[in-house]
């Protein structure tokens, strides 16, 4: 009987250790990001895309909520508090601010909505070079230059930045429809879901990809927990693997000298 009585005080000595060792564990990653608070500009032009705005908005307004507000998100334009119409006749949003290029923290650039392609007035080419014609470039300029700003893109936001000259011989991705004009104007197009160029700039690809590219940066920023409940939340996980130029590069079959001689 004392055998017993002492094999289940060595049990119960093991689980207070286990469990102690375990609440130390989680009170050290509370305080890992616990002082940490970000900032995040959803910028608004004329003809943007809703979902690409305001999935985002809503997956960092989620992230401040798991965190007592750690988390602050805001609408923005280049020209201030406004109504800004979104494209395909959709439903305008208010911005509630003009967009400070010098604010640390994240910027999130969403695509046009319209017509894929075509010279009318509410094709996303067009809608896209009006855009072009505000303050919202060299806005973007500023912004890319300071490195305690994170420029996320989502679709075609990308090729706001490009046609700007400020990808130039960086990672990024788009709307299937636009990586050969985000070749042409100098990045390098990269298949994936989401792409990260540095720490500073993050791009996503289709519509839905905000999603994804806002979900990483909660998890880059606050940690996987916050993340995860945001996921929970939506019932949605990030898809795809964020590609970086890290890591050891795979073959590529189609140009491989090796391949070549295989064959």
């Amino acid at each position: 009987m004392k055998k017993i009585l002492g094999l289940l005080m060595s049990f119960v000595l093991v689980l207070s250790l286990a469990a102690s060792a375990a609440s130390a564990k989680t009170k050290e990653n509370n305080d890992t990001f616990k002082d940490k608070s970000m900032h995040v500009q959803i910028v608004l032009f004329d003809g943007f895309d809703l979902l690409d705005a305001l999935a985002p908005y809503e997956v960092f307004a989620a992230a401040g909520m798991y965190t007592k507000g750690a988390v602050t998100v805001k609408l923005v334009s280049a020209e201030g508090k406004r109504s800004v119409p979104s494209g395909l006749n959709g439903p305008s949003l208010e911005a509630q601010a003009a967009l400070d290029p010098k604010r640390p923290g994240i910027i999130l650039v969403p695509g046009a909505s319209g017509k894929p392609a075509g010279n009318s007035e509410d094709a996303i080419p067009n809608i896209l070079r009006q855009a072009m014609k505000t303050s919202l470039p060299e806005m973007l300029k500023q912004a890319f230059n300071n490195k305690e700003v994170t420029v996320a893109t989502v679709c075609g936001g990308t090729l706001l930045p490009a046609m700007k000259g400020l990808l130039k011989d960086r990672h990024a991705v788009t709307n299937h429809i636009g990586m050969a004009a985000l070749g042409a104007l100098g990045a390098i197009p990269i298949e994936a879901r989401v792409v990260e160029d540095g720490p500073c700039f993050v791009s996503g690809g289709g519509v839905t990809s905000g999603l994804d590219v806002a979900l990483y940066l909660v998890d880059r920023e606050l940690g996987p927990q916050v993340a995860n409940a945001v996921e929970k939340l939506f019932e949605y996980e990030k898809r795809g693997t964020v590609w970086k130029a890290e890591g050891i590069a795979p073959i590529d079959f189609n140009t491989s000298p090796k391949a070549s001689e295989e064959k």
